[in-house]
């Protein structure tokens, strides 16, 4: 069941390790994040770091066709994981949805900004769902999608406002890696150099994180969401392995009778969490592992998102 024996050492020092581990990895952010040189120009901010690649930038995805025809330099975006990604990749983005509700921002976001010259984050509420008048209102020259659950819904509304970059199958939002998100989004910022310096730093610490704690190789782990009306099991089988893995975790042999439309986890059931780790969020969470409040995507799966 979930409750571990209290004196069991060993359990013990795994959890703190990999409490330790979630300040060293949102760490992977600021060592690898673009856009060093502080600028009170707004627009410098968002333009990113590096050189950008040739335009137009012509991208296949599940639902059209994506043309970015010249390097954008005002970025939206639609998800916690969408906002770290471009971050990481030097880029203020215009707008973004609100997945704090208003708190403070977690202390490794602040610092990315701090460093980007740029105070805070403007923000939609999405308490329900994607904003797209607010989105329109800062007429983006491009907005990324590449790691939300909402593109069905979202496609067709966004289209007329600015390219939205996404997923080349609708499978991806469940099974693309954090490197494969970045480097869809950095195709389509013109910052496919940035992107490889990012993942590399990232994979560093990571491996670095692995090397220390080898007693988190080959121990199991869960992670789920606790939503008001159900528990949620996003670890199961098709989800992409993330950082977790990475760092010698596996997934329980629960994993296998969970998929993106089922993952439901009623309470006379819960003890299909049970793992060496439980990783937990929920809607409240402002640090670690946030939960919006809809059924969306958390970016727990890349090394830099809360």
């Amino acid at each position: 069941m979930l409750n571990r024996p209290a004196g069991r050492t060993p359990g013990r020092r795994l959890r703190r390790g990999v409490l330790a581990l979630t300040t060293a990895l949102s760490l992977g952010l600021l060592a690898a994040c673009g856009g060093s040189d502080s600028s009170s120009d707004t627009g410098a901010a968002n333009s990113g770091k590096g050189n950008g690649g040739s335009f137009p930038v012509t991208m296949k995805n599940a639902w059209g066709t994506t043309e970015v025809k010249k390097k954008p330099v005002k970025v939206a975006t639609l998800s916690d994981g969408d906002t770290s990604i471009a971050l990481a990749l030097g880029v203020v983005p215009v707008i973004s949805p609100d997945v704090e509700d208003g708190a403070k921002l977690p202390a490794y976001k602040q610092r990315a900004l701090d460093k980007l010259g740029v105070d805070k984050l403007k923000t939609y509420d999405d308490t329900d769902g994607t904003a797209y008048e607010d989105i329109a209102a800062e007429a983006p020259d491009v907005i990324l999608g590449v790691n939300t659950w909402e593109m069905d819904k979202d496609y067709d509304k966004l289209t007329p406002i600015a390219p939205v970059v996404t997923f080349t199958d609708k499978k991806q939002a469940d099974t693309m890696t954090w490197q494969e998100r970045l480097e869809t989004a950095a195709r389509a910022l013109g910052l496919e150099a940035e992107a490889k310096k990012v993942i590399a730093a990232t994979e560093k610490v990571t491996a670095d994180a692995a090397a220390a704690h080898p007693e988190f190789r080959g121990k199991s782990y869960t992670y789920a969401v606790v939503h008001p009306e159900q528990i949620s099991f996003m670890s199961y089988a098709e989800q992409d392995p993330g950082v977790f893995e990475q760092l010698g975790f596996t997934k329980t042999d629960k994993a296998k009778n969970y998929a993106p439309d089922r993952n439901g986890v009623s309470l006379e059931n819960i003890d299909q969490l049970d793992a060496d780790v439980l990783l937990v969020s929920t809607r409240s969470a402002t640090a670690g592992c946030s939960a919006p409040r809809s059924w969306r995507r958390t970016s727990c799966s890349a090394p830099w998102g809360p």
